[in-house]
Order: C-alpha cells, then structure tokens, then sequence
C-alpha cells in the first residue's frame, strides 16, 4: 500500500499546483480548495501567505 504525501500537482494546476495537490490528497474537486483559498484571501487575508507557503515548501511530484 503506498503512503498517500501531498505534492504539488503538475497535471491540474493553474497556477503553482497547490490547490490541484490538495485536491489530490483530500480526494475532493480542485474547485472547492481553490474556493477556500479565495474565502481565506477575502475574508482572513491568510489565504495568500498560506498559498505562497505551500507553493515554495512542498515537494513537486515528480511521476507524469
């Protein structure tokens, strides 16, 4: 059984592949992250820095 990681995604992604990676590891629509990503920029101001964070952190999958 493989262990499941996030990685950033390389297929679905439109800008850096964090929110199609964490689509990928939640098993959930890449819409719905990409939507709470614009709920935490419009209404905490976090969402930008977590982005931004988990862009430069994660590692990129490196299978097609």
């Amino acid at each position: 059984m493989e262990q499941k990681r996030y990685h950033l995604s390389q297929t679905d992604k439109k800008l850096g592949g964090v929110c199609g990676g964490l689509a990928e590891y939640f098993d959930v629509d890449p819409l719905l992250v990409r939507i709470a990503f614009i709920i935490l920029f419009l209404g905490y101001g976090s969402g930008l820095l977590v982005y931004i964070l988990l862009w430069l952190l994660a590692p990129k999958n490196h299978m097609p």
